[in-house]
């Protein structure tokens, strides 16, 4: 294999450790080795950079593994071309399979130039992703709450969803804080609970939150609105979070926010995953395979076989 890169670095990384091999030299001669291992504590990667600009190392190589090549990205990013290598296309020849030789495979690849970059975005849209990934848990752990309360009311054989389309809007709310803190309901009162656009008539409404709802049902109740409350207050806060990170992207934001379907939330999302630079991605086809949104290709015998986007893991 002919050599592209004079002072290249592979890292093997792990929780605890980073195994280092770095190969240097002419590119028309066998290269030289160096391999040393650090600690991942902070200190222990600044001693890693510093050996590696020691020995005037220009790119480096390291899998994604999990999440532990992040901390090392952090600390190297900047002073380094880094390169993020799936695991999967890079594996080692079955039987060599220690921290050093994963090292040194590693950098003998990426010497050759053997080895294609992970798309990874820059700081700012590193932190939008992690705020938009975590908003997309908190709104199915809110509706998951939202589930459990509506299977206590009926338990209790209380029948709002059939009169109201959504027991979260305004009126709905209303009748279930009502419900939570006991009171007793009557026309008049429900009357002024119930917004004005709400389609269900007052006797419809009152006959379906007559049920037979006792203390324990309240006390479930509580817990799961309690609980959803604070889900709320958190996605709330988060949206404000996303609103600032997104100001240097007003333009991309209302560009995408024109597209049908897809609206600031999305647009959000978009952007956190992609990031912005189109040109990290050789044209639209790669982008939609690294989307995994696209079909692999499996032929064999001359017959292609019929396959499923693969499921992608984003970093």
């Amino acid at each position: 294999m002919e050599a592209m890169i004079e002072r290249c670095a592979g890292l093997d990384v792990h929780q605890e450790t980073v195994v280092a091999c770095v190969l240097f030299g002419p590119l028309d001669k066998k290269p030289k080795t160096s391999i040393e291992t650090f600690s991942t504590t902070t200190t222990g990667l600044l001693a890693l950079s510093d050996w590696l600009a020691t020995l005037q190392v220009s790119d480096i190589v390291m899998e994604s593994t999990g999440v532990y090549w992040k901390p090392i990205w952090n600390i190297l990013e900047g002073s380094f071309h880094l390169v993020l290598a799936n695991a999967r296309h890079v594996k080692n020849v079955p039987g060599r399979k220690t921290d050093v030789k994963d090292a040194e495979w590693l950098a003998k690849l990426l010497r050759c130039g053997l080895i294609e970059s992970n798309f990874v975005p820059p700081e700012d849209i590193r932190d939008l992703r992690d705020l938009t990934r975590y908003r997309k848990k908190l709104i199915h752990h809110r509706t998951s709450e939202q589930n459990r309360i509506h299977k206590i009311l009926q338990d209790a054989n209380i029948k709002l969803t059939s009169v109201l389309s959504d027991i979260f809007g305004v009126s709905g709310r209303r009748i279930l804080e009502a419900i939570l803190n006991g009171e007793k309901i009557e026309t008049d009162g429900l009357r002024k609970m119930v917004d004005w656009r709400t389609k269900a008539s007052i006797t419809d409404i009152a006959s379906a939150i007559n049920g037979r709802i006792r203390r324990h049902h309240r006390d479930m109740l509580r817990y799961h609105w309690e609980h959803m409350s604070y889900l709320e207050k958190a996605i709330e806060e988060l949206e404000k979070q996303i609103d600032q990170l997104l100001s240097p992207y007003r333009k991309e934001v209302e560009l995408l926010d024109g597209i049908p379907g897809v609206n600031k939330a999305a647009a959000a999302t978009f952007i956190a995953e992609m990031g912005v630079d189109m040109s990290v991605f050789k044209s639209a086809k790669h982008l939609a395979s690294w989307a995994g949104v696209s079909p692999g290709n499996y032929e064999s015998a001359g017959k292609k076989n019929r396959v499923k986007p693969h499921k992608v893991t984003k970093l």
